[in-house]
């Protein structure tokens, strides 16, 4: 069996994880300990992101033809990806707060839903907040006035209700 028949199954399973992805973040992982790996790995995990370590060749053969390929510039040394399909902020958000922890880890660049993003836009994406914050805040936001007005109808109601019998004495 030759070497690119062994090859071509984890080529086409890294096109099929990034062909579903809504963010994949590429980093250098040099010089992170075991433990450091397992905690970045859970924190990833917890919020639905893949993260693995495939071979540059690899990556670069099944990113042919797609928006992935502006990452080959990238593929030197030792990479990571971390792969995001629900939130797209996920693996941004999650790599840059470990990386700001563990000065080791380095984002290389990213692309977020067919768009390249270089380092410095990556950590800018990290910085806004995760779906679920963002529509808990829009809810606070809404409840905030009308449990205001339900205060002061209540209230009113209270103040009227207490009037009424001083009124009938």
């Amino acid at each position: 069996m030759a070497k690119v028949e062994l090859k071509q199954p984890i080529v086409q399973k890294i096109a099929d994880e990034v062909s579903n992805a809504s963010s994949v973040v590429l980093v250098n992982y040099r010089g992170i300990t075991v433990e450091q790996d397992t905690a970045l790995r859970k924190q990833l995990r917890e919020a639905g992101v893949t993260y693995k370590v495939y071979k540059n060749t690899m990556m670069r053969r099944a990113f042919e033809g797609t928006a992935y390929a502006e990452l080959d510039p990238f593929l030197e040394g030792t990479n990571a990806i971390a792969i995001g399909t629900d939130d797209v902020t996920a693996p941004a958000r999650i790599i840059c707060k470990f990386s700001k922890d563990n000065k080791i880890l380095e984002v290389k660049a990213g692309v977020v839903e067919g768009d390249f993003y270089s380092a410095e836009k990556v950590n800018e994406l990290a910085a806004i907040p995760s779906r679920e914050v963002l529509l808990s805040r829009l809810l606070g936001s809404m409840q905030s006035p009308i449990a205001n007005f339900a205060r002061v109808i209540k209230q009113i109601a209270e103040k009227d209700g207490e009037a009424a019998p001083a009124e009938e004495a």
